[in-house]
């Protein structure tokens, strides 16, 4: 009996110290890569960055941007998806080491076939035609990029050419390329082509019809074999020697969730397996981490702990304070460490309030701070009203209109003219009084005498 007490003893001292410890902090993911960002699209919000703001070369993925510049001058009806346009010799006039589509001079397409062959198999003389088709030259039409650029908030971007070959003045971010690739996302025609795995070419008028594949490994296998990922929905690799290979990326989970990764600068390993490319890999992770450990809560609303505040009243007789209280909610995608103990919220109260206060007036704000990070701030309001006290508030402008220094001037003024009223009334008048009657009555007279001669 004995021995079961202290086994007993021993399992409670075991769980009693399990719900003593705190819940196991949120691991860093470590991505092997030069840079990477996750963002939440849905909300916006950046969950976890590696060197996300740090300059960059994007490669192919800057064929995001030309597919976004295409489809605008689409959308402003300079051009649409079923223009035809004709494969100049300067724009097939590719690098030996280029990404293609095949695409031969002469060839005519469709600017929407065109986009498939920018944006699946990164042919990076589609996007030379296209910018031709767009603009009349590259030059001008990498200048629309730019100012497509700066007007998406993308501000360590510089474009100089359209498909993304090394230039030492082409660079960007993983988190512009969120911002352009959630740009992009948002348009129905870029959002088809790059979660299509593969696309049909019609015959043209030099080549039979052919099928081109996507790049994308975490939707095709046609470059990359065991990367298919379920919950991708695109989005553009890209792959120099400088820039190592990269990956934009979205994935829409069973919640329907969308979340973006941007993965840049891996290097491809070889083992007794093959070729191991760490783009697809790494993202995939990323983005089950993301999916896994991220969950959207609500940080603070009237029903949070401790937001409710009194603040004193003055001139009521119906209570000494009133209740301040949040309206509306901060939402956040937090981590699952999320502890809401640590948070702080700081509040911009009044010390106190004179009647009267409406229900619902608003008092102030309550910030909620979580490590070092503000994520939003809300209104407090009063959650009743308060009526003044006619009487108290009657008394609060009397000791007022007593305390104004010009009405303790004109009270000392009219106190010295009173003062001075008494002292003519009781002394200086009865003294002038007195002398009348003095004189009257023949006080101070000199004696008269009726003699004329000598003495």
């Amino acid at each position: 009996m004995k021995k079961y007490r202290i086994l007993s003893l021993l399992l409670a001292g075991a769980l009693a110290l399990s719900l003593a410890c705190p819940a196991r902090a949120l691991e860093d993911p470590r991505p092997n890569c030069r840079a990477a960002i996750l963002v939440d699209g849905d909300n916006r919000e950046v969950l976890y960055a590696h060197n996300g703001y740090q300059r960059m070369y994007p490669a192919s993925i800057t064929k995001i941007m030309t597919s976004l510049v295409v489809l605008d001058a689409v959308a402003a009806g300079e051009i649409s998806l079923d223009t035809m346009v004709t494969a100049s010799p300067q724009a097939v006039d590719l690098p030996w080491d280029s990404s293609t589509a095949g695409i031969k001079a002469g060839e005519t397409l469709s600017v929407l076939d065109l986009l498939y062959c920018d944006l699946l198999p990164s042919g990076n003389e589609a996007c030379n035609i296209l910018s031709e088709a767009v603009a009349g030259t590259s030059a001008e039409f990498v200048a629309r990029m730019n100012a497509k650029a700066a007007q998406l908030g993308m501000e360590d971007t510089h474009f100089m050419n359209p498909h993304g070959l090394h230039d030492p003045e082409h660079y960007t971010t993983a988190y512009d390329i969120y911002l352009m690739a959630s740009a992009a996302m948002e348009n129905e025609t870029f959002r088809t082509i790059v979660r299509t795995p593969s696309h049909t070419l019609p015959a043209t008028n030099l080549q039979p019809e052919r099928v081109i594949y996507s790049s994308n490994g975490l939707l095709s296998s046609f470059y990359a074999i065991g990367y298919t990922y379920s919950k991708a929905i695109g989005i553009k690799t890209g792959n120099t020697g400088e820039a190592g290979r990269c990956l934009a990326s979205a994935a829409v989970d069973e919640l329907g969730r969308t979340f973006y990764c941007v993965v840049l600068g891996t290097e491809d390993t070889t083992d007794e397996n093959g070729r191991h490319f760490w783009s697809f890999s790494e993202t995939k992770r990323l983005l089950e981490w993301a999916f896994d450990n991220f969950h959207r809560i609500t940080l603070l609303d009237q029903d949070t702990e401790n937001v409710t505040r009194e603040v004193p009243v003055t001139l009521s007789d119906e209570g000494d304070y009133v209740l301040a209280q949040p309206v509306g909610k901060i939402e956040a995608t937090m981590p699952s460490d999320y502890d809401p103990k640590q948070a702080e919220l700081v509040f911009d109260l009044p010390e106190s309030l004179e009647a009267p206060v409406a229900a619902g007036q608003k008092l102030g704000t309550v910030t909620l701070k979580y490590q070092g990070e503000t994520y939003g701030t809300l209104e407090m309001m009063a959650a009743y009203g308060v009526e003044r006290s006619e009487f108290l508030y009657t008394v609060q402008q009397i000791e007022y209109y007593w305390s104004q220094w010009w009405v303790k001037a004109l009270a000392a003024a009219g106190a010295a003219l009173i003062l001075a009223l008494v002292i003519f009334a009781t002394v200086v008048l009865p003294r002038r009084r007195a002398r009348r009657r003095y004189s009257r009555a023949g006080g101070g007279r000199r004696t008269g005498s009726n003699y004329r001669g000598r003495r």
